[in-house]
């Protein structure tokens, strides 16, 4: 039996930080010892000085496969989310073809199986004529229901009112939403259409996917989760004013109605548009220094309740047009942790804090099955990080298929040494072994 002892590590878990060793036997977590450990193990990692987390979950990704495997792969994509200490991911239905029957989503689960370094589920996807196929959906072994309340590839915009009814009314899974009001984004756009031609500027576009479009779309999704006591899960927030949609006074696993924010929208603000363009162009738009304090508060208050990615990439060719023909998105799972330590060490938030974000409250709000924490007789899925080793993002350490970043030029304190997936010791420092892969997450519910 293959076993190893991570020795001496900071563990960061539970809201506390402790010095300790965790043995891993056949994929778990046998033993945590506060302190120093003598246990025997085929491979001792001496951690001293370090920090073990849990591994990340990230609840939002795209990572293209089938049909846009241009822009990103399974296999590419698991692995720079692996190397960026992520180590369990939820992948969204607007693939090519959409992912709006049973037959298609197993499809996405088979090629995982065989492909994906991090473990893995599936969003079923939504439409305005596929409900019998969506209420088929087992909880027990997808994480959720997605709608797009706003545009999105293909035939998965959900702008009919019967239709949303019928979902949130049937449905007994968490109901994932992106919310934007479509008419009033359509509005917009038309007024700076008509004032810019076929050459409106980036900074245009959180003006045009507005805070306005946000909040009424997100209020609707409440509205209906109320009505029908559905399980409601909000998407990336990114204005200020959706705040006030959310409850912090209700523990996590009580809440019927949850939001994720993402990292760009942590990170950046529209002063940064002017010089990094399309590349933070994503939907819904980063908006004002205002909004992104608001939901870092937000986070840290807890009406916010899991930190993600929306990690979408697309090639540097289609970012690199005109702002009317770029599309919306970029990558992030390799960089999501190291920004949010970032940000620890700008003592805007706690590393406690973060691994609760990404770790604890992912598995919380998904009731995802023995994964999120450290715990004896969890999954072995971990991430050692070295809080003092800066490094850059440049083009040559990029992971992803797409080959760029939008962190491209940032130095981070922080950088990934060791992931661990079920026990596996995925990623090392820089090298990864791939003889296991990622296995399907289960849910209790």
């Amino acid at each position: 039996m293959r076993s190893t002892l991570i020795q001496n590590a900071n563990i960061v878990n539970e809201g506390r930080i402790f010095k300790g060793s965790v043995l891993i036997e056949n994929g778990f977590i046998s033993k945590i010892t506060e302190g120093s450990s003598n246990d025997a193990a085929s491979t001792v990692i001496n951690a001293e000085g370090k920090y073990l987390l849990p591994g990340c979950i990230d609840d939002q990704v795209h990572f293209r496969e089938p049909g846009l495997t241009h822009k990103a792969e399974i296999m590419t994509e698991s692995r720079a989310a692996v190397a960026g200490g992520i180590t369990s991911f939820m992948e969204m239905p607007n693939t090519v073809p959409n992912t709006l029957t049973q037959e298609l989503l197993e499809e996405k689960y088979k090629r995982a199986s065989e492909v994906s370094l991090a473990n893995y589920s599936f969003f079923m996807g939504s439409s305005n004529g596929n409900i019998d196929e969506v209420l088929k959906t087992d909880p027990k072994n997808v994480c959720g229901i997605k709608i797009f309340m706003g545009s999105s590839t293909g035939n998965m915009l959900v702008d009919n009112r019967t239709t949303l009814e019928n979902i949130f009314s049937k449905s007994k899974l968490l109901i994932a939403t992106h919310c934007e009001d479509e008419l009033t984004i359509r509005t917009n756009l038309a007024i700076y259409k008509e004032k810019y031609g076929d050459d409106i500027p980036v900074e245009c576009h959180p003006l045009i996917r507005s805070a306005e479009a946000c909040y009424k779309s997100s209020s609707l999704a409440v509205e209906l989760a109320k009505k029908y006591d559905a399980r409601l899960h909000i998407l990336h927030i990114s204005t200020a004013k959706e705040l006030e949609l959310f409850d912090n006074t209700i523990p996590l696993k009580q809440k019927r109605i949850t939001s994720e924010a993402c990292v760009h929208h942590l990170w950046f603000s529209d002063e940064d548009y002017k010089a990094k363009g399309n590349f933070i162009k994503w939907n819904p738009a980063i908006k004002t220094k205002a909004d992104r304090d608001a939901v870092l508060k937000g986070v840290i208050e807890n009406k916010i309740d899991v930190i993600a990615t929306d990690h979408a990439p697309h090639t540097l060719e289609e970012k690199e047009q005109k702002y009317s023909q770029a599309p919306g998105g970029g990558p992030l799972v390799q960089h999501a942790l190291v920004a949010m330590l970032e940000l620890v060490h700008q003592k805007k938030i706690t590393i406690e804090k973060v691994v609760e974000k990404m770790s604890h409250a992912l598995a919380d709000c998904f009731q995802i099955e023995k994964r999120g924490y450290i715990r004896k007789g969890y999954h072995a899925d971990l991430v050692l990080v070295d809080l003092n080793s800066p490094w850059t993002v440049q083009r040559e350490n990029i992971l992803y298929k797409c080959g760029w970043s939008p962190f491209e030029g940032q130095k981070f304190t922080s950088k990934v040494l060791h992931t661990f997936v079920n026990g596996h010791h995925a990623y090392n420092a820089g090298h990864f072994d791939l003889t296991h892969g990622g296995q399907r997450l289960k849910f209790e519910r």
